[in-house]
């Protein structure tokens, strides 16, 4: 597995495989072909289906700027390596091709290139950081050396990682402080009001503050991930605001300090890794289950531990986040993440707090692993329709669009 530099990554939204990924890719190609007269990149999969709703366009076009820009969308033509795929091409004056290169956006903000289909170079590299690779590995080295699941990760990283995460909960708690102060209405065809700050308001004159405010917390931070603010992926920025939401709900009433949060993001960043890792939290490769899935996951086995949970404890709390979304498809209304993504951000904030607490009722013995839910959400992945993995052609996306439509010619 790779550093946690690989999978809490800092960016603009909305998605980190649909606009953060784009934007690398753009970027990497303009260093590649600095005196290329133009660029025509073709997008296809679930990139040509909902690339406009998720401003795939913009990001590119921006990141080559001031270079001129075709865009081509193909939503029909699915490349055999992923959905998620983007062919660059280099022009020169007189519009003939003199470099191209296919790379996919596997995720995360994370590239794969075609000819090898091998994780590209980043800044954090590519070599493997950890020598364990499942939670089963993991929990026998926690039992053998009396450590928790934390301290694993700070013997496996450089000495940076806690810097780097420290930058990282700044990060995450910057975008709750933004989305609790916004107004407005959301950009896109759905004109979206915020919620965000109407219903942390209502904390104060609520006997039962945990809902409200999670749900405060998780809506503040979908809601700046879909106006393209800056958010951290954990593990995607479709589903950016389940972790932090937590996280801010256990430090303010648990008087938690930022070292024990620190911790606790390491723990949720191996979760993660474990999914990253032995399946996937694309959404256009496994649907919303390997997104808001792994979410809720992260964030049951974060509480779970800021709770004095046991490593087994932390284990099966993290079981059943992603268990209990087994099957989630993704399908974006309008092809944006906003409906159904948000409210998704906040049921699963709710329900991880939950599990971890569900989990510090037992001794941590259960019978289906993390392991073994990791690689039934990959394969139940792969069995979902294409039109359920962020297509916006089916589920939600496609009989709302038919009610509005329906309206529309009232």
């Amino acid at each position: 597995m790779q550093s946690l530099r690989e999978l809490y990554r800092i960016g603009m939204g909305p998605s980190s495989s649909h606009t953060m990924g784009p934007r690398y890719a753009a970027l990497r190609w303009k260093g590649l072909n600095p005196n290329a007269a133009s660029h025509r990149v073709t997008l296809h999969g679930s990139l040509g289906a909902t690339g406009k709703g998720h401003l795939t366009d913009k990001a590119i076009i921006d990141a080559l700027a001031p270079v001129p820009v075709e865009i081509i969308w193909k939503d029909d033509v699915v490349l055999s390596q992923h959905s998620n795929g983007m062919l660059f091409e280099a022009l020169d004056s007189n519009g003939n091709v003199t470099d191209n290169w296919m790379v996919f956006s596997v995720g995360g903000g994370v590239l794969q290139e075609d000819d090898r289909f091998s994780l590209l170079e980043t800044a954090a590299g590519t070599d493997q950081t950890y020598n364990l690779n499942s939670m089963d590995q993991i929990l026998k080295w926690s039992k053998n050396s009396g450590q928790p699941l934390w301290k694993y990760v700070d013997e496996q990283e450089d000495e940076g990682i806690w810097d780097y995460l420290a930058e990282v909960w700044k990060t995450m708690q910057d975008t709750i402080d933004r989305g609790l102060i916004c107004e407005d209405v959301l950009p896109g065809s759905l004109h979206l009001a915020r919620k965000a700050r109407s219903v942390y308001q209502q904390s104060e004159n609520l006997s039962e503050k945990r809902t409200c405010l999670l749900a405060a917390y998780a809506l503040a931070g979908s809601e700046e991930n879909a106006s393209g603010g800056i958010v951290v992926t954990a593990p995607t920025c479709g589903s950016s605001g389940v972790l932090p939401a937590i996280l801010r709900y256990l430090q303010e009433t648990m008087s938690i300090d930022e070292s024990m949060v620190l911790k606790a993001i390491a723990t949720a960043g191996l979760v993660c890794n474990l999914a990253k890792t032995n399946a996937s939290i694309s959404g256009a490769d496994v649907g919303c289950q390997g997104e808001i899935g792994v979410a809720c996951s992260m964030a049951s086995a974060a509480a779970a531990g800021l709770l004095g949970a046991t490593p087994f404890q932390i284990e099966y709390a993290a079981e059943m986040g992603l268990e209990h979304h087994l099957g989630l498809t993704c399908d974006p209304v309008a092809g944006m993440v906003q409906i159904p993504c948000i409210e998704r951000n906040v049921m699963a904030a709710l329900r991880a707090l939950d599990c971890a607490r569900y989990a510090l009722f037992s001794d941590g013995r259960h019978h289906v692993t993390l392991d073994q839910v990791i690689e039934t959400m990959y394969k139940t992945g792969r069995d979902l329709l294409p039109l359920y993995r962020e297509t916006a052609s089916g589920g939600l996306a496609l009989h709302i669009g038919a009610i509005r439509d329906a309206r529309n010619n009232d």
